[in-house]
């Protein structure tokens, strides 16, 4: 059984997807459908950068999926995989929406766009930040997270991998937590270089104005069912969609947890699509013993 999965925000660099662009029409195809659906050039930002433009959430997010589903056309046309699930990490939950046929690329790629100006706009810069916490088990870090709070907002955002936690929230809350992670043996805490603090309460004007957008979106009937990162189960209600999309915003991401579900499920292939091997090296840790492949372009998807 295999799952297609796809990239979040931190896998973008200049010049991804370039290479299945100059060789397969139907890449190409994608990306001219980016740059009308969003009005610009957005296949020169994803091939030249700069790499500054490109690290602005406005600009990630949309470029991230875009490279997404032209490797995902691609990897269709030339192999004719079929995946028993998908499942995305925070933006790529997206890019694995319209994998199962329940969103267009078109209103994905503008609502992502979107997404991320509301996710800029929630909180000023400097006034948030996320933090890697590596060696601590879950319900230490959630205790270090309400020690440190006091009276701001400071919490789990992503459960990558056993042992791998990223929190986010107030900055000052945050660089709490760091020093108390660190006093409890942390191998490692230090602050990321986002420019605002995702999938925490902070969030809160973000989903709500995503939800007015996603309202006026038809989602046609799941042709598979996607994990999502909410639940880490499987959903496969075109009905229900929305709302997981509504509170991924503010909801920790579930991937550790998505993919052993995955796995018990039956899944033994795991196949990441779009730029990077960061699901690939999270996975490995996760699901041992699985088959773990990726495809970002022509000699990655030779490989596979």
């Amino acid at each position: 059984m295999i799952a297609f999965v796809f990239p979040g925000q931190g896998a973008q660099f200049a010049g991804m997807g370039k290479d299945l662009a100059e060789n397969f029409s139907v890449a190409r195809e994608v990306f001219e459908e980016a740059n009308d659906a969003l009005g610009f050039d957005l296949t020169s930002l994803c091939f030249n950068g700069p790499e500054e433009d490109l690290k602005l959430t406005t600009n990630t997010q949309p470029a991230i999926l875009t490279v997404s589903v032209a490797a995902l056309r691609v990897l269709q046309q030339e192999t004719g995989l079929q995946p028993a699930y998908a499942a995305g990490h925070s933006l790529g939950e997206f890019s694995a929406l319209v994998c199962a046929g329940t969103l267009t690329f078109a209103d994905a790629v503008r609502i992502v766009r979107q997404r991320g100006a509301f996710m800029q706009e929630a909180v000023p810069v400097g006034v948030g930040s996320m933090a890697a916490m590596m060696g601590l088990e879950n319900d230490a870090l959630e205790g270090i997270c309400a020690e440190a709070a006091q009276g701001e907002v400071v919490s789990p955002a992503n459960f990558n991998s056993p042992g791998q936690i990223v929190i986010a929230g107030h900055a000052t809350a945050v660089d709490r937590a760091i020093e108390l992670a660190k006093a409890a043996g942390a191998k490692r805490a230090l602050p990321l270089p986002v420019s605002a603090p995702f999938h925490c309460s902070l969030m809160k004007s973000a989903s709500d104005r995503l939800a007015e957008i996603l309202a006026e979106i038809h989602f046609a009937p799941m042709q598979l069912p996607v994990v999502s990162n909410v639940e880490a189960l499987p959903n496969a209600d075109a009905a229900r969609v929305m709302q997981l999309l509504v509170q991924q915003v503010c909801a920790p991401v579930r991937w550790a947890e998505s993919v052993t579900n995955m796995s018990e499920l039956g899944v033994e292939r795991f196949v990441e699509i779009g730029p990077g091997k960061v699901l690939s090296g999270l996975i490995k840790r996760i699901a041992k013993g699985t088959i773990i492949q990726n495809v970002d372009d022509v000699a990655s998807l030779k490989k596979l």
